[in-house]
């Protein structure tokens, strides 16, 4: 029998930390570029990308600012490469759909719900912030919602499935997210083997702790047999501690500065590799083998890096 194999994805920056929280985060189109390859090199074979603003480091969902990092990381690495479709909880559907529909991706993500969406708890008395931007944003979560209704699924679904070709990283951050894609499952607009990711410890969605993992594969498991894989992104502290529990589970795991700004307790990441190569370690160290790109690619039926459009 094969041995199996883990994948590992990096999220390199996303849309909730911000610079103030660390001088590691990165922004600038050169140091996402930077910090993406670095992360392939250590053994991440997806690679989770959104865009920034390269002078005050605010989610961007601009084609033109993620054109200046993408050609730069499918020409350096193998890794694949996967476009956000959430961006921030402030942009529009079709700013979000923006970038992956000019770039036609291998891989995006695809939330599965509205939901609240709360970061704004990040905020600490006396913090000191680099740009004005930056609390505004997060104290806009109080009173917005993250929106990804059943319409709004179905076109991303059409728009960059169908037409383009991408296939999806299913995020479901609570229960009810699994029974949404089962619903696209069953109406023939999602096919296996699909790829979801348990997003847990966001405020709104599920905690994360050990009882939520179990019981959220155990639905899974029900809803979609043998037909899916999954993979475990847990925010904050449990960063380490859920994924190495969800590849003991059979899954695949999620590290990056996306989820987590920090190494150790009190110690800043300084790169996305870091935390890769930490979990790297502790996989191996279970005696369980790293997905390189191309085997995640034939796991996840990807069609491949050069039919992307960058």
């Amino acid at each position: 029998m094969a041995k199996r194999k883990v994948i590992i994805s990096c999220a390199i920056t996303g849309s909730v930390h911000t610079p103030s929280m660390s001088p590691y985060l990165p922004y600038r189109p050169e140091d996402i570029a930077r910090q993406a390859i670095e992360a392939a090199e250590a053994g991440a074979a997806i690679l989770h990308l959104h865009a920034r603003d390269p002078e005050n480091g605010r989610p961007s969902a601009d084609p033109e600012v993620f054109l200046r990092f993408l050609p730069s990381i499918r020409q350096a690495s193998d890794g694949i490469i996967n476009i956000s479709t959430g961006g921030s909880s402030v942009m529009s559907l079709d700013d979000r759909l923006a970038p992956a529909l000019r770039t036609k991706p291998e891989m995006c993500s695809l939330n599965m719900g509205s939901m609240n969406f709360g970061i704004y708890p990040l905020m600490r008395d006396g913090m000191e912030w680099r740009h004005e931007w930056e609390p505004k944003l997060l104290e806009a979560t109080r009173s917005t919602i993250f929106r990804n209704t059943f319409a709004d699924i179905e076109d991303i679904l059409l728009r960059l499935g169908r037409d383009c070709g991408t296939r999806f990283e299913f995020e479901c951050y609570d229960v009810g997210h699994l029974y949404t894609l089962k619903h696209f499952v069953d109406r023939g607009l999602v096919k296996g083997p699909f790829f979801i990711q348990f997003v847990m410890g966001i405020l709104g969605g599920i905690g994360a702790d050990a009882d939520n993992l179990i019981h959220m594969k155990r639905i899974a498991d029900k809803l979609f047999g043998d037909d899916y894989l999954f993979s475990v992104l847990a925010a904050g502290r449990q960063q380490m501690p859920l994924a190495t529990m969800g590849a003991t589970l059979g899954g695949n795991v999620r590290v990056g500065l996306e989820d987590n700004l920090f190494l150790d307790r009190g110690t800043l990441a300084r790169s996305n590799a870091e935390q890769v190569s930490r979990i790297r370690s502790i996989l191996e160290g279970l005696s369980l083998d790293i997905a390189t790109p191309d085997e995640a690619r034939a796991m996840l039926d990807l069609k491949g890096k050069d039919e992307v459009d960058f």
